[in-house]
């Protein structure tokens, strides 16, 4: 994870861990990515009124640990990454950060503070087609156990789940394998998790099967 500086001296970049659609690779080009794990904090599903939708946080518990991808920030300009990552703030990690690389990283996570998101609701619901992405990168990166892992270390599964596949509403979505579709239908309806296809009905249904 180094980089050249001025042409001679060679230094450390800086890193991110990404523990949401960041972990799947077809999202971004940040390259020389690698597994690492994050321990003192959960996933946890909220919204904010910066954005429509909920996304994935990360929020304090000492209890938890996370997978996820670390990777370098070239140059250390974190420009892009912080205008994907807009409602949210940067902050460091690398205490908590294990990983494989030989060398100490300096390595941030992105996280919601405490009392500026809220939890979901049937107006600002959690995308199917942005757990279908984020599902699809950790089931390459880390196999089904791992995929296992993501929904047991992620907290507000009783969160209300748009099924948006048959017109994906994420931004960064990615055709996603059928092996990936099989596996979230299978771990929401494992959890109980309410499924609605439009706006204004709620009503509980079936996980869509793939």
């Amino acid at each position: 994870m180094d980089q050249e500086h001025d042409g001679q001296e060679r230094v450390k970049a800086p890193c991110f861990f990404g523990y949401g659609s960041l972990v799947n690779r077809d999202t971004h080009q940040y390259g020389d990515a690698q597994p690492a794990r994050l321990a003192g904090w959960r996933r946890a599903w909220r919204h904010t009124t910066l954005r429509p939708v909920a996304y994935l946080t990360v929020v304090p518990d000492a209890t938890c640990e996370i997978d996820g991808l670390i990777a370098p920030v070239p140059g250390g300009d974190w420009t892009a990454l912080d205008a994907r990552e807009h409602a949210y703030d940067r902050v460091a990690a690398s205490h908590a950060v294990t990983h494989s690389a030989p060398e100490q990283l300096d390595v941030a996570v992105y996280t919601v503070p405490h009392g500026k998101h809220g939890a979901p609701n049937v107006e600002h619901p959690v995308l199917l087609s942005y757990i279908d992405v984020v599902v699809q990168g950790y089931l390459r990166e880390f196999g089904a156990h791992g995929v296992a892992r993501f929904f047991a270390t992620t907290a507000g599964w009783s969160a209300p789940v748009l099924n948006d596949r048959a017109a994906p509403r994420y931004p960064r979505h990615r055709p996603v394998s059928p092996t990936a579709l099989a596996l979230v239908n299978a771990h929401l309806d494992a959890l109980g998790a309410t499924v609605f296809v439009g706006q204004r009905d709620p009503a509980p249904t079936a996980p869509p099967r793939a």
